[in-house]
């Protein structure tokens, strides 16, 4: 649907990159590469995020990384439009809703970096969760959402780790350990 109202694929991807993510960081050649486009396209949709207030861009050596700006008044209304893009929403509210007691939820791989993609990886932290009532949960966001959702779930009292990058999408944790092979499901 945005792309029917943003006419700019790179304009699109830089969006949901950045809002979707906003830990990430990325050099112009970098988003380049990862779009598949060329340069001078990404520079221009830069100059005008930058101009407009969006991202900051910083220098580092000769590079210049781009990180999006936080504190822009309406980060989290673009940042909820690049969850509701990707049905990330939708799967929020499927699974803290009616799942039991989540602890957290991050979305890992690459939609977590701000690609598009049909495969998207949801980690649960979380007890007592019924993962037959889960796997139905999930048949049903993929069916609203038209991806496949692959799930990790892990108890809080657990040591895992989980894979880089993350985005938090639900609740708080704190992160440690090593990744313990008592993860439940993996759809």
């Amino acid at each position: 649907m945005l792309d029917t109202l943003i006419q700019s694929k790179t304009r699109l991807k830089l969006l949901l990159r950045f809002f979707l993510n906003p830990d990430s960081s990325a050099y112009l050649r970098g988003l380049a590469q990862e779009f598949d486009e060329n340069t001078n396209s990404v520079r221009v949709e830069l100059n005008r995020f930058e101009e407009a207030g969006l991202i900051a861009g910083q220098k580092d050596g000769n590079k210049k990384v781009y990180k999006v700006n936080t504190k822009f008044p309406m980060f989290k209304e673009l940042q909820g439009i690049a969850f509701k893009h990707f049905g990330i929403d939708k799967i929020i509210e499927q699974v803290v809703q009616k799942l039991g007691d989540i602890n957290a939820v991050y979305i890992t791989g690459e939609l977590a970096r701000g690609l598009d993609t049909q495969i998207i990886d949801v980690t649960l932290i979380g007890e007592k969760i019924d993962l037959a009532y889960l796997a139905k949960l999930v048949q049903k966001a993929e069916q609203m959402i038209g991806k496949r959702i692959r799930t990790l779930v892990y108890e809080p009292n657990t040591e895992f780790k989980i894979e880089e990058p993350k985005l938090l999408v639900f609740g708080i944790h704190k992160l440690g350990g090593k990744l313990n092979a008592s993860h439940k499901n993996r759809s």
